[in-house]
């Protein structure tokens, strides 16, 4: 998953897989596929029906969960609030005994006689603006939405799974007005128009369970465009409400990125097929809030704002698609038990989340620079502003501790450590592979042989993974890790930034026009709803030579006004500013109005930044090189 962006980095504003053995279980008199049929055509209330027909149990009791947590991410969604009108019926058409355990969970009596059982489906989209940031609901990437014109199917929260019946096959059913477009990652094996015309039934088959919430869907008024990278078929589809984007006017963006990533990972197997799935939300009240990313094996789900420019959007998908398609590496080829045998409803996670998410970070970060798609002083900053990020959060912390117990305070308000430090982590671990082979391996090498080891259908056993490592490359990795990953030592960078002729010095350095070193430069007034400039605007020079002051009240960027209620996506607007663009900001100064409106060009301020030491060694320097483009 990928949050990083933005809501994390803006919140204090608003406050101050295998395949499995197939066949019946031990609950079926048969091991048919559990037939499931979602009507799209049929909606209610904005509520989709869904009926479920598992065959016949040949015991008295069963019980169907909806799941309370999903692969990728790291949080409690609980998909069963968002079901209605629960109902098992006999082979006559009569109601069975439902009990309702918990939020996702509900007991079946008489199961014997269970036929079917029938609920409506409530999307997470239009709950997210009565949560509100923070409460307890699916991240946008892994929620649903239920309109006319577009449908985001992840399926976790629409088909549930029976507690002995998650290795069976599945036979999905989606009836949806055949206007639809309609793309899948997982497979469609026929298609049924009704007579009249107006609907087609596609039907899909999944091996497991695991295989339903790992294929998402979308339906409706979308965009697509297929196309090759190398040997794998790329299928982007874009919903873009007001059609401000399409698939066509990203298409070169997206290819570019992953041939870029193609060559970046060389030989390491690769998925035939790559679906990305991007929902640009118009901020209205039922679409979604949280912008940002969810991997799954072979396709990710992306959401952003639809304001966004082409500039803007083009940058934030090479920023997060590169990161959930580098997921192809870990989780799909080098996992743990944890995840290769995942419990939908109490989980365990595995300890190594510095390597799923912060090494998959590290490598949409380094393939940028390695690919020539940033120059060095642009990758130097990104890891500059990790660092800084990082040392924001607790950097004392036990990165395998943390994240085994990530669901629980106080190691989950440090999740998003995972891509600053995890990064990190993945970066130090490089470096000292490229000294110690004399730049011929590094992590990506390292993953390459993990890989290959076990692959997506072999787990490896989470207490063994660093002495693994250790024992495939040098003792100085395995000392790192044991150091300041199972222990809770902060991370002396300077050291590994030496191997490598490079420093953390003060200076002029660039920065951006709203965050500076790893916080926002403003804060917000809950009771009066404005957003204001704090003081350190004045150390950023291209506010400072505007004019802007501390206290100065932003009421409008570009003609939008700005609330609390709109401030994450206006100021992820102002975050993704390039040099060029033409802007209008309009202040309130002590009730003055003060209209800024100019051309944006390159900011800066005083402080710490990562640059290249003059009198760094011809070794350095081959080190570095070997670090940067090997």
């Amino acid at each position: 998953m990928n949050s990083k962006i933005f809501a994390a980095l803006f919140a204090g504003i608003l406050i101050a897989s295998c395949n499995p053995t197939k066949g019946a279980s031990n609950d079926l008199a048969t091991s048919l596929p559990i037939d499931v049929s979602i009507n799209l055509s049929q909606i209610q209330d904005d509520k989709a029906p869904v009926t479920i027909n598992p065959g016949r149990f040949t015991v008295s009791t069963v019980t169907y969960r909806l799941p309370r947590v999903v692969q990728g991410t790291y949080s409690v969604s609980n998909f069963g609030k968002y079901i209605d009108t629960f109902k098992a019926y006999d082979y006559k058409g009569n109601e069975l005994t439902v009990n309702k355990i918990d939020t996702n969970t509900w007991e079946i009596s008489n199961a014997k006689q269970l036929d079917k059982i029938t609920y409506l489906v409530n999307d997470t989209f239009d709950i997210e603006v009565e949560g509100g940031i923070g409460k307890e609901e699916p991240f946008s990437p892994s929620g649903t939405n239920i309109e006319p014109n577009n449908f985001v199917l992840n399926l976790h929260g629409f088909v549930g799974y029976f507690d002995s019946l998650k290795n069976n096959q599945y036979k999905l059913d989606i009836t949806g007005s055949t206007d639809l477009v309609r793309t899948s990652a997982l497979q469609s094996i026929g298609d049924k128009t009704s007579e009249d015309g107006k609907n087609t039934t596609t039907t899909y088959l999944a091996n497991r369970y695991f295989d339903i919430t790992d294929n998402p869907m979308f339906y409706g008024d979308l965009d697509v465009e297929e196309f090759m990278v190398g040997n794998i078929k790329i299928v982007l589809s874009v919903y873009s409400p007001n059609k401000v984007h399409s698939a066509k006017s990203l298409k070169e963006t997206v290819f570019k990125m992953m041939q870029a990533q193609k060559v970046f990972l060389g030989d390491i197997n690769s998925t035939p097929r790559y679906d990305i799935y991007l929902y640009l939300s118009d901020g209205k009240e039922d679409s979604a809030k949280g912008f940002g990313a969810l991997e799954h094996h072979t396709s990710t789900v992306v959401v952003f704002p639809e304001a966004y420019s082409d500039e803007e959007l083009a940058e934030s998908m090479i920023d997060v698609v590169s990161h959930e398609f580098f997921h192809i590496v870990t989780p799909l080829s080098v996992h743990s038990e944890d995840i290769h045998y995942f419990d939908y409803n109490t989980p365990t996670f595995s300890k190594h989340l510095w390597m799923y998410e912060g090494v998959t970070e590290y490598f949409a970060t380094l393939f940028k620079v390695n690919q020539g798609l940033v120059e060095e002083s642009g990758f130097y900053r990104d890891i500059m502003q990790k660092i800084q990020r990082s040392k924001q959060l607790n950097d004392a912390m036990s990165f395998t501790i943390m994240s085994e117990n990530v669901l629980k305070a106080p190691y989950k308000d440090q999740y998003l450590n995972v891509y600053q430090k995890g990064a990190l982590i993945g970066m130090c671990v490089d470096i000292l592979m490229r000294e110690e082979s004399e730049g011929h391996r590094g992590i990506l090498s390292l993953m390459k042989e993990l890989s290959n080891k076990y692959g997506k259908n072999k787990p490896f056993e989470d207490d063994k993974l660093i002495d693994e490592i250790t024992a495939m490359t040098y003792p100085s990795v395995g000392e790192f890790l044991n150091t300041h990953v199972v222990g809770d030592i902060p991370i002396n960078y300077n050291e590994f930034f030496e191997k490598v002729g490079i420093e953390i010095g003060e200076g002029k350095v660039e920065t951006n026009y709203i965050l500076m070193d790893g916080a926002p430069i403003v804060s917000g007034d809950p009771q009066k709803g404005t957003i204001f400039f704090t003081e350190k605007v004045l150390d950023n020079s291209f506010w400072a030579e505007q004019g802007a002051q501390p206290n100065d009240v932003i009421k409008s960027i570009d003609g939008t006004a700005l609330t609390m209620q709109n401030a994450n996506q206006v100021l992820q607007g102002v975050f993704m500013w390039k040099p060029g663009n033409d802007i209008e900001v309009i202040l309130d100064r002590a009730g003055e109005e003060v209209v800024i409106k100019t051309t944006t060009t390159k900011t800066y301020t005083t402080g710490k930044g990562l640059m290249q030491k003059v009198d760094a060694t011809d070794a350095q320097k081959a080190l570095r090189d070997a670090w940067l483009k090997g």
